[in-house]
């Protein structure tokens, strides 16, 4: 295979990927997977790097950058409000190849980076269990961040829709950024204690390459990998993005697993490490650590809980979710 093979490969399985969600995104990226030219851009990334959610967000951070090009008028996040038409794949096309080296520039000095701070409203219940059998104020440690807007979980509110119960509202009252969410009960199961606050003693976090949300350029970057026709995600993550910058997290380079002991040594607080589709086995690391932790773990469509400590592991599955924050089934 060659690369401009796979570069189609992964624009067709974007293409299906996007199609329950994203009708912009479907629209573009099935096009461009037919269109040896357009997808030959993606040939600049690496191997295992070149997706065609990268193409799109590089041809987002374009747009963005030419607010005023005629394309704009697709992207919501833009203020556009024109549906995919005839004109959409010409006007897209032309934009993109007219400006080949920078696209080829950004994918293949980028990554993509999701920031879905909609996770926070699956979390938080999974952290306030770890916080209430800890019995004080926890440190609050994210693996694999890329921005830290999980870390914020406690300084936001949330609005948990139930059946049974109306609705369940946590988190501080007068937070800046309110997150909303369906909790849906298993059967058997009993709704879960929300808490008005989880007292946080200290934070941190721990990536590959976490972004500093100061620098205009790495902000530029997530927003753009953020998919164009999700407005209210862009405004989410803006907001969050606010509540952090005013009390920024401990953010540290290196490895999520191999450097976890370097990002939560100076924390004297029982440890509560949060992971969201990170698809990491953080187990021998906390064990190594030698001290209680708990991990909440949002990972393939489950929300577990594990406790390390001198006993062993337990594992609880609380509940199973969807991806992105909207859906919480409690087991």
């Amino acid at each position: 295979m060659t690369s401009l093979d796979l570069a189609q490969q992964r624009l067709r399985a974007f293409a299906e990927e996007a199609a329950a969600v994203s009708p912009l995104y479907e629209h573009l990226a099935s096009r461009a997977a037919a269109d040896p030219e357009v997808a030959d851009l993606l040939t600049a990334a690496s191997e295992d790097n070149a997706t065609g959610e990268l193409l799109l967000a590089a041809a987002h951070r374009l747009v963005q950058a030419e607010p005023f090009h005629r394309l704009s008028n697709y992207y919501p996040s833009l203020g556009g409000t024109y549906g995919a038409d005839e004109s959409t794949w010409p006007l897209f096309r032309d934009f993109l190849l007219e400006r080949g080296d920078r696209v080829r520039a950004l994918v293949g000095s980028q990554v993509i980076q999701t920031n879905e701070v909609r996770r926070a409203a699956l979390l938080y219940p999974a952290v306030a269990v770890a916080a209430k059998q800890a019995g004080g104020p926890i440190g609050l440690v994210e693996a694999a961040t890329t921005a830290g807007l999980l870390l914020g979980l406690d300084q936001y509110s949330y609005r948990y829709q139930t059946a049974e119960a109306g609705q369940l509202v946590a988190g501080p009252a007068k937070a800046a950024l309110g997150l909303h969410c369906s909790l849906e009960l298993a059967p058997g199961a009993a709704l879960p204690k929300l808490p008005k606050t989880i007292k946080v003693a200290a934070k941190a976090g721990i990536g590959v390459a976490p972004a500093d949300l100061a620098d205009e350029d790495a902000y530029a970057w997530l927003e753009a990998c953020v998919w164009a026709d999700q407005p209210e995600r862009l405004r989410l993550f803006g907001v969050a993005c606010g509540v952090l910058r005013k009390n920024p997290p401990r953010l540290v380079t290196g490895d999520p697993v191999a450097d976890l002991a370097k990002a939560v040594e100076p924390i004297d607080a029982p440890l509560v490490v949060i992971t969201s589709g990170s698809g990491l086995d953080l187990v021998p690391a906390l064990s190594a650590l030698g001290r209680p932790v708990w991990w909440a773990a949002h990972e393939a469509g489950e929300l577990r809980l594990i406790r390390v400590g001198e006993s062993g592991v337990e594992t609880t599955t609380l509940a199973t979710t969807e991806a992105h924050g909207q859906r919480l089934v409690w087991r």
